[in-house]
């Protein structure tokens, strides 16, 4: 294994060498202005803004001891000068998420620039940072900016013609987009026929009728003489949720070209693709499986391209927001960006713009309290909380147990319907109340964050209160499984999962409830299969749960990739399950954020990420390493795990506290080695747990004495 990141005694020669030389450590960098990396290119509206910034130190376990932020008066982009407006002066502190400008507010229409510098333990200062420079906007009802979308062209990536002269093009992967023609046309004039698609009829050939929500186009064009750029003109239907700016986009991977004047090259032809700004190269994925990096890549990449409305959307063929699709959505963009806007302006739209199912209301507690557990910036919370406690609970149907009664609403458990492993609907169903107790465990937490102590114990109390219900009213007492609602006799895979995955499950029927997940194999859709994958990896069972991610048919990943040969995820697992299907639907790319939270383990446990857990599940697998974009910066993980031992290196940047799991072994007499040096290690269920693992590079090894 080859291991690529310093560990603690290169920092602490980089350290000496500072020293030594008189230099200040490295200036922060990761500027981002209301969460805005690039808050150049568009306004913000709050002015007391915050701010937050990467610290950077060549010492190991360094924290952040106190920041200087200065803003100036700067009309010029490009400049870190101007005029003073606020300076905050050394603030004794290792907060450098969410830090708010203390000064005068901030003037609308005008431009300004900050910059910091930090102190660490060395109790020396930093080089002051690169100005970043932000403009403030009229304010307006969302505290949350946006970014204008943005629109990039692409060469296909083959050019195929035909002996007839078609021409058959392929630009590699599927993209919302628009086609432009660079043509040479002669002077007795031409006629030429343009096929745009998703899929394919035959090689070389785009499918004409292809099945349900699947896209194809045909565009008829007669150019007038001489050189021209040519737009191809889509449908008007393509305009849907599109600025004017940008105009009609489809997704589609293919064209075909009939009756071209002159020959087609690589400059001839330009797809432009529109999406949110984004970064591919942010996060990165790669193990002993080419099939499961193959389904990374799928997955990470339907994050991009599913962000061209400058929302998240479920797919081409409602271009709707939906709270269950968003929170997915929501949960994979944090693993391959680190870019928060978009997650938290498709929240806050949803909570203006709610749909109907009654599970979808309770996504929006779960988006809320991630929202904050992954930028530690709670200014969404707090425009939020109100309108979460009194709309998204429901609790005003709660009867005298705790149980929330759903007669007369549509719960949707999951969908399609035919997903739903022959769920028995009851008016006291097993997974809608799951959704609630987590929901009140969720809305504990966030009371606590906006230190609302009464509330936060109040809905503590609730949780605990509805645990027991659904213990007493929910499970079957001859087999130890929840049925699926009150007065059934069936137990579904959904009325067990969902508690499993929600930590509602006693400890004592964990294996029990476990088993009969296991047992139901992916009885469920692309949607639910989000928390079969959290409940799995969670019982220790990543040996089963990347089985089920890579298993043979058409019930998997791996199916999407191999069989169907997407490049964005699928809205159902195959068309014979929602015949309607769309091909670009983010619900259905859960392994973009399972596999870095789950088998990387890697997820926050203070909000935005000041003490990470990094608890890897490699169930099948020999190696995999993982870059992970985080508010503090990038952490680092990589693993190569044996029978006879498991050695995991970790990258943690400084302001970053992690706890560290390594799977335990057999044997009782295991040690653990940090950077060589044995180190105490606490067991933990089926692991060896190090804390404090400070920042910098550590190589953590499990072996047998």
């Amino acid at each position: 294994m080859k291991f690529v990141r310093p560990l603690a005694l290169i920092h602490a020669l980089l350290a000496a060498a500072a020293v030594l030389a008189e230099s200040p450590p490295p200036a922060p960098e990761g500027l981002t202005c209301e969460l805005l990396a690039r808050p150049e290119r568009t306004e913000i509206y709050d002015p007391r803004p915050d701010f937050s910034w990467i610290m950077r130190s060549d010492d190991p376990d360094d924290l952040q001891t106190a920041h200087q932020v200065r803003v100036t008066d700067s009309p010029e982009a490009a400049g870190g000068g101007g005029a003073p407006v606020w300076d905050s002066g050394r603030v004794e502190s290792d907060r450098s998420v969410a830090v708010e400008y203390g000064g005068p507010e901030l003037q609308p229409r005008r431009a300004y620039a900050w910059r910091v510098r930090t102190w660490g333990r060395a109790g020396v200062a930093s080089a002051w940072s690169a100005p970043q420079v932000f403009r403030v906007g009229d304010p307006k009802r969302s505290v949350t900016p946006r970014y204008p979308l943005e629109q990039s062209e692409e060469a296909p990536v083959s050019i195929e013609t035909a002996p007839d002269g078609r021409v058959f093009l392929d630009f590699g992967r599927a993209a919302f987009a628009g086609l432009k023609l660079t043509l040479d046309v002669p002077a007795d004039g031409s006629k030429l026929v343009v096929h745009m698609g998703e899929a394919l009829e035959a090689p070389g050939k785009v499918l004409r009728k292809p099945p349900g929500s699947v896209r194809y186009h045909r565009a008829e064009l007669s150019p007038p003489a001489g050189r021209d750029v040519l737009d191809v003109p889509l449908a008007d239907a393509d305009r849907r949720r599109m600025p004017p700016e940008i105009g009609a986009v489809m997704p589609f991977r293919y064209v075909e070209i009939e009756g071209a004047p002159t020959p087609i090259g690589t400059d001839s032809v330009r797809r432009v693709v529109a999406f949110h700004p984004f970064d591919e190269q942010a996060a990165r994925f790669s193990s002993s499986d080419p099939k499961l990096d193959a389904v990374w890549r799928m997955c990470a990449y339907s994050m991009k391209a599913t962000s061209f409305c400058g929302l998240f959307v479920d797919g081409d063929r409602e271009r709707l927001p939906y709270e269950a699709d968003a929170y997915i959505n929501q949960l994979g963009w944090y693993a391959c960006d680190r870019e928060f806007t978009l997650p938290r302006l498709s929240h806050e739209y949803l909570m203006e713009h709610p749909t109907w199912p009654p599970e979808w209301k309770h996504h929006s507690v779960f988006m809320a309290w991630t929202d904050y557990l992954y930028t530690g910036d709670a200014k969404s919370l707090k425009v939020c909380y109100d309108r979460l406690k009194a709309e998204k609970l429901l609790a005003d149907r709660a009867r005298g147990d705790g149980l929330l009664d759903t007669t007369g609403l549509r719960d949707l458990v999951d969908w399609p319907a035919g997903e739903r492993d022959g769920f028995d609907f009851k008016p006291v169903n097993t997974v809608y109340n799951a959704f609630y107790q987590r929901s009140l465990t969720l809305m504990a937490a966030i009371a606590d964050a906006l230190r609302k102590p009464d509330d936060a114990a109040g809905f503590r109390a609730e949780a605990a209160r509805v645990a027991a219900a659904i213990e007493a009213k929910l499970v079957d007492p001859a087999t130890g499984l929840y049925v699926d609602g009150e007065g059934s006799k069936h137990s579904s895979l959904h009325a067990n999962m969902f508690p499993l995955a929600f930590g509602i499950v006693p400890e004592d029927r964990r294996d029990e409830v476990t088993a009969f997940v296991k047992s139901r194999g992916m009885a469920c859709s692309v949607y639910a299969a989000q928390y079969l994958m959290d409940a799995l990896f969670d019982a220790d069972e990543a040996d089963h749960a990347v089985a089920l991610m890579l298993a043979p048919g058409d019930r998997s990943w791996r199916h999407m990739v191999e069989d169907v040969g997407t490049t964005i995820a699928l809205e159902a697992w195959d068309q014979k399950y929602k015949p309607n299907q769309d091909w670009n639907h983010a619900w259905g790319a859960a392994p973009a954020n399972v596999i870095p939270r789950k088998l990387m383990g890697v997820e926050p446990i203070e909000p935005g990420f000041r003490t990470v857990r990094v608890r890897p599940r490699p169930g099948p697998l020999k190696a995999a390493s993982l870059d992970l974009p985080t508010i503090r910066g990038t952490i680092h993980v990589e693993f190569e795990a044996s029978p006879e031992s498991f050695a995991l290196v970790v990258d943690v940047p400084a302001n970053v506290r992690a706890q560290v799991h390594v799977p335990a072994g057999a044997r009782a007499d295991d040690v653990v080695l940090v950077d060589g040096a044995p180190r105490t290690a606490r067991r933990e269920g089926g692991d060896l747990v190090v804390e404090p693992i400070g920042s910098g590079g550590h190589r953590i090894v499990r072996q047998s004495r």
